[in-house]
C-alpha cells in the first residue's frame, strides 16, 4: 500500500499547528508569544548573533524578524549593539532570561500532553524521521 503524500503532509501540519496553538496560549500566562519565546530560545542559542542569523534561525523574514526584535528591545526582553559594519548583536538581558526560564517551565507540562498518546519507543522514532527528513534543510 503507497502512503497518500498528500495525507502525510497535511497530518504534518496538524501537528505542527496543534503544538503551535497549544505551547502560544500557555505561553500567554507570561506575557509572551510562542514567536518571541521562540526568538528569545535562538538568542540564547546564539548570542551576539545578527538579526539575518536570527531570523533564519526562527523561520522569518529579515524585515520580521527586525520588527520582532524591536518590540523585544521595547520590553526590556534583549538588547542590540553594533557589531561590525551594519550588524547589530543580540543577547538576552536579564528580564528575558527570566521570560525564557519561564516559558521552559511551562512548555514541559504542554509538551508531555502534546506527545501522552506516544510512548518513548514512538517518540524517539518520530525525533529520527523528522530529522531525517530536515537534516540538510
Amino acid at each position: 500500500m503507497t502512503t497518500d503524500l498528500e495525507v502525510l503532509g497535511q497530518a504534518i501540519k496538524r501537528a505542527q499547528y496543534r503544538n503551535h496553538r497549544t505551547m502560544d496560549a500557555a505561553l500567554r500566562e507570561i506575557g509572551v508569544s510562542l514567536v518571541q519565546w521562540d526568538a528569545l530560545r535562538a538568542i540564547e542559542r546564539m548570542p551576539g548573533a545578527s538579526g539575518h542569523e536570527l531570523a533564519v534561525a526562527t523561520f522569518q523574514s529579515d524585515q520580521a524578524f527586525g520588527t520582532l526584535a524591536n518590540r523585544l528591545v521595547d520590553r526590556g526582553l534583549i538588547a542590540r549593539s553594533a557589531g561590525r559594519g551594519r550588524r547589530f548583536e543580540h543577547t538576552l538581558t536579564e528580564e528575558g532570561r527570566t521570560t525564557l526560564a519561564e516559558g521552559r517551565q511551562l512548555s514541559v507540562g504542554v509538551l508531555q500532553d502534546l506527545f501522552a498518546p506516544l510512548d518513548e519507543a514512538q517518540r524517539t522514532e518520530l525525533l529520527r524521521t523528522l530529522r531525517a527528513l530536515t537534516e540538510d534543510a
